[in-house]
């Protein structure tokens, strides 16, 4: 076999005793138990106690993820652990290095340092500046889906021996389906928390997935609408609506997101989100903070061109979460009385003329000191509610 070539599939000729004990951790309950750095750690660390000359251990994980393309561990002696996570830009920044190779072509790449080398592996971030003389990089080929890989590097003179190799070669069956494991658990819970919230993801991996499954909680809420939407996307191509809610769903969602909130839905242009906890006062607070966020962004700036407005509506109470649906088709929402309040309560804005309205309740646990908008009769409730908006 070349030792600068390994097929995903493969078999090895020579035994090799020490990369049984690894091969069997790696099997084993206590390296699922560990997180990304602890895993790598001990990797490594058995690496080395089998006798190899490694200088820089490096797993670079691919996932799905809209943001980010995979995540790089990196290891070496003596030195905390580096994580990187790759943004799909900065994932460019790869590109010919012995790690793009080894995704693409699915075999072994083996690096080495020459005289007045200028290989792209050397400008790597997490090789750059170490004096590595080879680099082996083996990818971590799964049935299908993205290629992880791994690099280990050494300042050795001579690089790495046969042996040494060999013993890689061995391991990469093991670590692969070790990695494939690590990589769909994190999949999995990167996909819900994208697509259904981090609260919900928890909730849903707990295996609260029956219809009619609910619980009631306490939260603030919030529902915030894009003015003038209608207009918008009448006048514009689709592509153009598509970019005006994305930078406007730029400017309300991390302002929700910081002041720990979560969305629950997204209804064409309008979010709505709840704060839960235990205090009252505190998840309003945040609430009204994420709100006057919100509307700080959108004053300060245009989104493709056009200046945008938004109506919000806070209010707090009692609220069923939980799934609806039918057979195997369901849904995370939420349900009740104050839910529906908080609809008719942004309904109100625009007859108020009030970019954001409060309920008496919120206003009053918030401690926002707003002025009374009036009551007013909302659609479904048999009282008039009084309503609050801020004072500027």
């Amino acid at each position: 076999m070349k030792a600068n070539r390994l097929d995903c599939d493969v078999a090895f000729s020579s035994p090799i005793a020490p990369v049984l004990s690894l091969i069997e951790w790696l099997s084993g309950d206590e390296s699922l138990a560990l997180d990304d750095v602890g895993f790598v750690s001990q990797v490594a660390l058995r690496i080395e106690r089998a006798g190899l000359p490694v200088h820089r251990l490096t797993l670079h994980l691919t996932t799905l993820h809209p943001e980010f393309v995979g995540r790089t561990i990196a290891w070496a002696p003596g030195e905390p652990v580096e994580v990187h996570d790759r943004e799909r830009s900065s994932w460019m920044l790869l590109s010919g290095s012995p790690i793009i190779r080894a995704m693409r072509t699915r075999q072994l790449v083996v690096a080495n340092q020459l005289p007045d080398d200028r290989d792209q592996w050397q400008t790597v971030d997490v090789y750059s500046g170490r004096n590595l003389r080879q680099l082996i990089v083996a990818p971590l080929c799964n049935a299908d889906g993205p290629v992880s890989v791994l690099g280990v590097g050494t300042r050795h003179p001579g690089g790495f021996t046969a042996t040494d190799r060999d013993y890689l070669e061995r391991l990469v069956p093991a670590l692969r389906t070790a990695c494939e494991l690590r990589v769909l658990r994190q999949t999995e819970l990167s996909l819900l928390d994208t697509y259904i919230g981090p609260m919900t993801a928890q909730r849903v991996l707990a295996g609260r997935i029956r219809q009619s499954e609910i619980e009631t909680i306490d939260a603030a809420l919030m529902l915030c609408d894009l003015r003038g939407f209608t207009e918008l996307s009448n006048a514009l191509k689709p592509q153009q609506v598509f970019d005006v809610l994305n930078a406007y769903f730029e400017a309300v969602i991390p302002a929700i997101g910081i002041n720990g909130g979560e969305i629950l839905k997204f209804m064409g242009d309008a979010v709505l989100a709840f704060f839960p906890s235990q205090d009252a006062g505190a998840c309003c607070r945040a609430a009204l903070s994420s709100s006057t966020e919100i509307m700080r962004r959108l004053e300060l700036d245009q989104f493709c061109g056009f200046k945008l407005s938004a109506a919000i509506a806070l209010h707090y109470g009692e609220l069923s979460y939980g799934n609806i649906g039918s057979g195997s088709r369901l849904d995370f929402t939420m349900i009740g009385p104050d839910v529906n309040l908080v609809s008719r309560i942004q309904a109100t804005c625009s007859v108020v003329n009030s970019p954001l309205l409060m309920s008496a309740t919120f206003n009053e646990y918030a401690q926002a000191n707003g002025i009374s908008a009036g009551a007013h009769t909302l659609k479904g409730f048999p009282r008039p509610i009084e309503l609050v908006k801020l004072s500027y």
